[in-house]
């Protein structure tokens, strides 16, 4: 059996989760006022892409128990039909490992990422991942995607042995 692949968190920004989706932030984006002026809109902070065959937008609620660090990863899957939004509630930190979309990619093409807590993600369609996992404390979180026919999640066995990510 191979030696476990050591994976060394980052953290999450724009430009280095770009190739894999969003991130779910205000920073960078313009606001617009609204409610009289008691709140601020940021507009069109990520793209939900769930229509093929036939989907509909579905708001779930998760809650997740919290993960200790070093992380050892169990599993990855994928979307085909939508992207995946997670966007943390309770403000604690959580880490995201992906992979590029396509065939089921081996353990060296993972990066990892640690969210500040007020930052979400938005998965594109196909775009390979871990399950979420909570770091520091049992975390809630608002989950958008894909309902309606149609099969939208495929999980595999990560390729080449274990992998373990280091925050």
């Amino acid at each position: 059996m191979a030696d476990p692949l050591i994976l060394q968190a980052r953290p999450l920004t724009a430009a280095a989760f770009a190739p894999y989706g969003d991130v779910l932030e205000t920073q960078g984006h313009s606001s617009e006022a609204m409610n009289q002026g008691w709140a601020e809109r940021f507009r069109d902070i990520a793209d939900i892409d769930v229509a093929d065959q036939n989907g509909r937008v579905s708001i779930s609620w998760v809650h997740s128990r919290a993960d200790t660090a070093p992380v050892g990863l169990r599993l990855l899957e994928r979307h085909p039909l939508g992207s995946q939004i997670f966007m943390p509630l309770n403000g604690h930190r959580f880490l995201v490992v992906v992979g590029p979309s396509g065939e089921l990619p081996g353990r060296e093409r993972l990066e990892a990422f640690v969210s500040n807590g007020r930052q979400g993600v938005n998965y594109r369609k196909g775009v390979w991942h871990h399950p979420m996992i909570a770091l520091d404390a049992a975390s809630d979180f608002i989950v958008i995607d894909r309902g309606g026919p149609g099969h939208n999640c495929d999980e595999r066995s990560i390729p080449g042995g274990e992998v373990e990510v280091r925050l």
